[in-house]
C-alpha cells in the first residue's frame, strides 16, 4: 500500500507539471500497475445510499483519486439480496482489492464475513457494535471501521407528536433483516412508552411485504414512524400511497424519504456522510490502519418538511417546524 502511494505521488506530481504544458495531455489517463483497487458494495438501490456513493466518489476525486486514473472502483449493488452480497464480497476478496467500502449494514456484514485482512469501511452503519462489526468504536482493533448514521430517533418522534399531539398509538414498520433498524426501533419503542403512547409494530422481510404491512396499520394508529431502513426506503412510493389513502401522517428516518412522500424528519445529509467516508478511505489508501481509526459519527442534522404531502393527508404542519426547516417540499 505504501509503495503504491509513493508511486502515485510521483505520478501526480508529473501529471501536474505536464498539465502546465498541455491541457490536452493533462486529460489523458495514467496507465500503471500501481492503481488502487477499491470495491464498493451497496446493499440496495435508493436515493440515500446512492447519495453516499456519490459523496465517496466526489471526495476521492477532489483529493486526487480518480476512477480510471489512479484508482479503479468496482461498484456493485446487491439489490437487497443476501446471496448477491455474499457473491460480490467474495469477488472483491478474490480480486485482491486494496480497500472495500460497504454501504449499509447488511453489505458491511457480508464483506466482514469474507475477509479479516482487507481494510473495510462501513458507510451508513447505524450501530457497528450491534452489527458485530467492531467490539469497541473507539478502538476497532481489526480491519473494519466506518461511519455511523445513528438517527436522532427521539427528535424524530417529537416531530411526529407535534403533528399528532393527541396520539394514543404510533405505528412502526421496519425490516427484520436489518439490525440497524432494530436498534432505532428499540429506541423509538422505549421513548414512546415513556410518553404513555402505545407502539404498534409491523415488520417485513423484503419489499414485497411492505404494502400489506403498512395497510395493516390503517385505522389502528394515529401516526407512522419509519426508521432509517433500506428496505422501507426503497418502497417509499408504496408507503406514501397507502398513507395518503388513509390520511396517515408519516415521519421517517431519512430526508429523501420525506421528499418521496412523508411529512417530516430531522436527518443528516447522506451525501455529506459519503464525503466523510471518502475522507476515511483516503487515510487508509495513504497508509493508516483501520484498527487504529475510531468509528466516526454524523452529528449535524437538519429538519425537512413535505408540506405538499401534509396537505394531501389534511395535516397542518406547525409554523415553528416550517420556519426551522432546512428544506420544505
Amino acid at each position: 500500500m505504501k509503495n503504491k502511494f509513493q508511486n502515485l505521488c510521483i505520478l501526480g506530481l508529473a501529471a501536474a507539471v505536464f498539465a502546465g504544458c498541455s491541457a490536452n495531455a493533462a486529460s489523458e489517463k495514467v496507465t500503471t500497475e500501481d492503481v488502487f483497487k477499491i470495491g464498493v458494495v451497496q446493499y440496495v438501490e435508493h436515493q440515500s445510499l446512492d447519495d453516499i456513493y456519490k459523496g465517496i466518489v466526489d471526495e476521492l476525486k477532489a483529493n486526487g483519486y480518480e476512477d480510471g486514473i489512479n484508482i479503479e472502483i468496482d461498484y456493485q449493488n446487491g439489490q437487497g439480496d443476501q446471496s448477491n452480497l455474499k457473491t460480490i464480497s467474495s469477488k472483491f476478496v478474490n480480486d485482491n482489492s486494496d480497500l472495500i467500502i460497504a454501504i449499509a449494514t447488511p453489505a458491511a456484514q457480508a464483506v466482514a464475513s469474507e475477509t479479516s485482512e482487507i481494510p473495510i469501511i462501513g458507510a451508513s452503519i447505524t450501530d457497528m457494535v450491534s452489527a458485530g462489526l467492531v467490539e469497541n468504536p473507539e478502538n476497532p482493533g481489526g480491519n473494519i471501521t466506518g461511519i455511523s448514521d445513528m438517527a436522532p430517533v427521539e427528535e424524530q418522534i417529537d416531530i411526529l407528536l407535534q403533528l399528532v399531539p393527541d396520539a394514543k398509538s404510533i405505528g412502526i414498520s421496519y425490516c427484520t433483516n436489518e439490525v440497524n433498524s432494530e436498534v432505532q426501533v428499540n429506541k423509538a419503542i422505549e421513548y414512546l412508552k415513556s410518553k404513555g403512547i402505545e407502539p404498534v409494530i409491523t415488520t417485513v422481510t423484503n419489499s414485497n411485504d411492505v404494502l400489506q404491512a403498512i395497510s395493516s396499520l390503517a385505522g389502528k394508529v394515529d401516526g407512522l414512524y419509519i426508521p432509517v431502513d433500506n428496505t422501507m426506503a426503497s418502497a417509499m412510493p408504496t408507503i406514501s400511497s397507502v398513507c395518503v389513502e388513509n390520511k396517515l401522517p408519516i415521519v421517517t428516518g431519512a430526508a429523501v424519504m420525506v421528499e418521496q412522500g412523508a411529512v417530516a424528519t430531522s436527518s443528516f445529509d447522506y451525501y455529506d456522510s459519503g464525503k466523510q467516508a471518502g475522507k476515511m478511505a483516503i487515510r487508509i489508501l495513504e497508509g493508516e490502519n483501520p484498527a487504529n481509526m475510531p468509528v466516526e459519527f454524523t452529528e449535524e442534522t437538519k429538519i425537512y418538511v413535505n408540506k405538499t404531502f401534509a396537505d394531501s393527508i389534511g395535516i397542518e404542519v406547525p409554523e415553528n417546524l416550517i420556519k426551522s426547516a432546512y428544506e420544505v417540499y
